[in-house]
């Protein structure tokens, strides 16, 4: 590690990496975390998958009638949306191209996180979900789960993917809408549990939906609660999107031949002098704990109603312990190279500018480029995208919270890492075992 004089050392490794090779190959001594197993996963019903899928992509779900969950985590981008921070309800187009409506369509605000990839929620060891760590596998209020409906949240959850699905539906900037557009928006300023009941009884009118849910859950039409729909989405997303045949699958189960040697050097990197593994481990590549790496700030944020300005605490928003502050939760890294942007807020748009920036937080944050963004433009949110910069306390109190110490990788090591991370790519897992609906029981659009 070269922190200090990093001037005068980038001047000599200038030279030295001009002409470098990757290191030599030390992948097969690597404490190799288990292979994922088919026991690792919970069993889901296939008719449920089933029901899952529609729903999935079925605008019923919606305050207006116009977004899915499939929206902003579709089959066409790897279960995410391609952009820094979403385009949610209102918004028009797919991905990268998706756009903000206009007049009374138009967001009050983006998407304040990054979309979340979807890939082995079904896996027993994935216990805490969302950014800041919101939705837990703790049976803290008698449900089975601690989440922001705390003892509001129903029993019946058979899936902490089940449990994640309960909630975009109930925010106004993701799919709920305005509490005067819709009566879904208007009864979540009343309780959070005054929106599933209204949605599920929109679901049971549909005489597809009817007979669906009956033949998955035994339950007639009137006794459809937005459990069995939660529980249907998660069993989708569990059975579509599990991955565990990518290449690093292999490998992991002693293949010895399935990577380039630069990929054999990447792996060295990232179990070794990268330190990568500390953080990403085992066979799901995340150890699911919270740390703060001063990724570039932006965007409207995830605020407090105390919170003056635009700006997201990360953990301490939902623990209010000081200590947690700027901290996330270590994502997952399968099928990294699809999910891009990187970050909490998707600050960089490429692995290469997320890597750089774990090797020297403060420095890459100080250097940062605000071209790396994905974010369609819309003149009342792009004044401010940016406005907390001009915060010399919040700027300063962000950098004083990195949990992590910098490494020295040269470009060559860092290429290498790069294509080991390709190898946690799954086409299965990409394309899905059940894929994107062409249509849907309400005979609402799919996006």
């Amino acid at each position: 590690m070269f922190y200090a004089c990093r001037s005068v050392w980038k001047q000599v490794c200038a030279v030295v990496t001009a002409t470098m090779l990757v290191l030599p190959v030390h992948a097969s001594e690597i404490v190799k975390p288990s292979p994922i197993v088919d026991g690792d996963f919970r069993k889901v019903d296939p008719k449920s998958a089933a029901l899952g899928q529609l729903l999935f992509y079925d605008k019923i779900l919606s305050g207006n009638r116009n977004i899915s969950c499939g929206t902003c985590h579709s089959h066409d981008h790897a279960t995410a949306d391609g952009l820094s921070l979403g385009v949610g309800e209102g918004g028009i187009g797919l991905g990268p191209k998706r756009r903000f409506g206009e007049g009374r369509d138009l967001a009050i605000k983006r998407v304040p996180r990054n979309a979340n990839a979807l890939f082995n929620l079904g896996h027993k060891d994935f216990r805490v979900l969302f950014h800041d760590g919101r939705l837990s596998a703790e049976d803290t209020y008698g449900n089975r789960f601690n989440t922001p409906a705390e003892e509001w949240f129903p029993k019946g959850l058979t899936s902490i993917a089940a449990a994640q699905a309960m909630f975009p539906i109930t925010s106004r900037v993701e799919m709920a809408g305005d509490p005067a557009e819709n009566d879904i928006a208007a009864s979540r300023r009343e309780r959070i549990d005054h929106v599933w009941p209204k949605i599920a009884r929109r679901v049971s009118t549909i005489p597809e939906y009817r007979k669906r849910f009956e033949a998955a859950f035994g339950v007639q039409g009137g006794d459809i609660t937005m459990v069995h729909i939660a529980n249907a989405i998660g069993d989708f997303i569990i059975s579509e999107w599990r991955s565990d045949t990518a290449p690093f699958d292999a490998w992991l189960k002693g293949n010895k031949t399935v990577f380039t040697p630069q990929q054999n050097a990447g792996a060295d990197i990232f179990y070794d002098k990268g330190n990568c593994a500390s953080c990403h481990s085992g066979a799901l590549l995340t150890n699911q704990k919270f740390y703060a790496l001063a990724l570039p700030p932006f965007g409207p944020g995830r605020i407090r109603p105390f919170d003056p300005y635009a700006r997201d605490v990360g953990r301490m928003a939902e623990t209010d312990d000081l200590a947690d502050a700027y901290r996330f939760r270590t994502p997952s890294l399968r099928n990294i190279s699809r999910t891009g942007p990187y970050g909490h807020n998707g600050a960089y748009a490429t692995l290469d500018g997320i890597i750089r920036h774990h090797l020297d937080p403060i420095a890459a944050l100080e250097s940062w480029n605000r071209d790396q963004v994905v974010l369609p433009e819309q003149a009342r949110f792009t004044a401010g995208d940016f406005a907390i910069w001009d915060d010399a306390r919040e700027m300063a109190r962000l950098k004083r919270s990195v949990d992590i110490e910098p490494v020295w990788l040269t470009d060559p090591e860092i290429a290498a890492l790069v294509e080991f991370l390709k190898t946690l790519d799954d086409p299965t897992a990409l394309a899905g075992r059940l894929g994107k609906p062409k249509r849907v029981p309400s005979g609402l659009p799919v996006d």
